[in-house]
């Protein structure tokens, strides 16, 4: 049974930023197609945004209830084989919820859920399925980044040690969500957000970067949150001292108040034999550091890389393959996996390699010990 894998949406219409990313980052290698979508709260806003998209009016829903629902009711084959949330925050559990519930595999962007208490929950509705459940912690689906993971997990750079890992931005430098800027205002408002602004936001994206590379987990941390803009609700500045599993410490800093920064994730990894450093605004080179020879530069479709890196390389060398590739990364693999299913096979272990609910859940719990140690005046809290 081989066709393409169709994708129905909950939000991401009209004035929102995400939703194009995710349907370019979902049709790149032809594997998906849009199919449906409800892509707004206002029924109004969704049906002018499947016009926008050349979708059948009939595919067009005025809420995720409704779109689950219809396209349960079509033939297998012509309904929807997945769902990708693309909401914010506060928006992500019912339509996850439902669409399991229903049998619809899952698309989510992260964090997986407004709170702790919903996500615990989805993981329990998770675990009675036999469905496919990505979360578009997108970072980690970058070649390079793979290439990181292999050379540790190969224990090149032996025992590790230490973790730095920041991610800084500057465009919260300023009260934004006063001027009604719509990516600010939602992702400030702990109505929507969470309780967690830039530590919610794009710290959990740095945990998870530090523990997919490294295959260490955090064990305890100790955290310094900050809001700096007067009048915001929600912190825009942390720093995290970090305890991982095996011994090993870390630090990551995660800020959108770093003024002049644009998207500057970096990680930095060093054990008793080397150390690896890779930046997400120069994405396909791998800086290796040894202590008995010379700087190597690792560099996208040069040389010998491993399985899981030429899997996820798409362009000749010297071509940038960023953002939207990453993105795509974690989509493909994400079909590959349903199309083994309705082919009843099993899927190619290469394409399982994409964040799932127990990621999400990672970040979960990140977040809430992070906002606790900033409260605390224990500070070390354990995961």
């Amino acid at each position: 049974m081989s066709r393409k894998i169709k994708m129905g949406m909950v939000g991401g219409g009209r004035g929102a930023f995400i939703g194009q990313v995710h349907r370019i980052a979902a049709a790149l290698d032809g594997q998906i197609e849009l199919v449906c979508g409800a892509f707004s709260s206002s029924p109004e806003k969704s049906r002018l945004s499947g016009k926008d998209l050349f979708l059948p009016d009939d595919r067009v829903y005025g809420s995720f209830e409704e779109m689950i629902t219809k396209e349960k009711k079509r033939p297998e084959g012509e309904r929807m084989d997945f769902i990708s949330i693309v909401t914010p925050n506060h928006m992500h559990f019912a339509p996850a919820k439902m669409a399991l519930e229903n049998g619809f595999h899952v698309v989510c962007d992260k964090p997986l859920c407004f709170n702790l208490e919903e996500a615990y929950a989805l993981r329990e509705i998770y675990s009675k399925t036999d469905l496919v459940f990505a979360l578009t912690h997108n970072y980690t689906a970058y070649p390079m980044v793979k290439e990181a993971r292999h050379i540790i997990q190969s224990g090149q750079l032996g025992k590790i040690r230490k973790l730095v890992t920041a991610y800084p931005q500057g465009w919260l430098s300023t009260f934004l969500e006063e001027s009604e800027q719509k990516q600010a205002s939602w992702r400030t408002d702990p109505r929507k957000s969470g309780i967690a602004g830039a530590m919610g936001d794009i710290g959990t994206h740095a945990e998870n970067l530090a523990e997919y590379i490294s295959g260490l987990q955090i064990e305890e941390l100790c955290a310094d949150i900050s809001t700096f803009v007067e009048g915001r609700r929600l912190d825009d500045d942390g720093n995290v001292l970090i305890r991982y599993n095996n011994g090993a410490r870390g630090i990551l800093y995660a800020s959108q108040i770093s003024a002049g920064e644009e998207n500057g994730l970096s990680v930095k990894v060093y054990g008793e034999k080397g150390g690896l450093e890779w930046h997400q605004m120069h994405p396909n080179t791998l800086e290796l550091k040894w202590l008995d020879k010379p700087k190597e530069l690792i560099r996208t479709g040069v040389g010998q890389l491993s399985e899981s890196t030429q899997a996820h390389t798409r362009l000749p060398a010297g071509h940038p393959e960023g953002y939207l590739e990453a993105f795509a990364n974690i989509y493909r693999n994400f079909a590959k996996c349903i199309q083994a299913k309705l082919e009843g096979v099993e899927a190619d272990p290469v394409y399982k390699d994409f964040p799932g609910i127990e990621d999400g859940i990672r970040g979960m719990e990140f977040i809430y010990k992070v906002i606790e140690s900033g409260k605390s005046d224990t500070k070390w809290i354990k995961m």
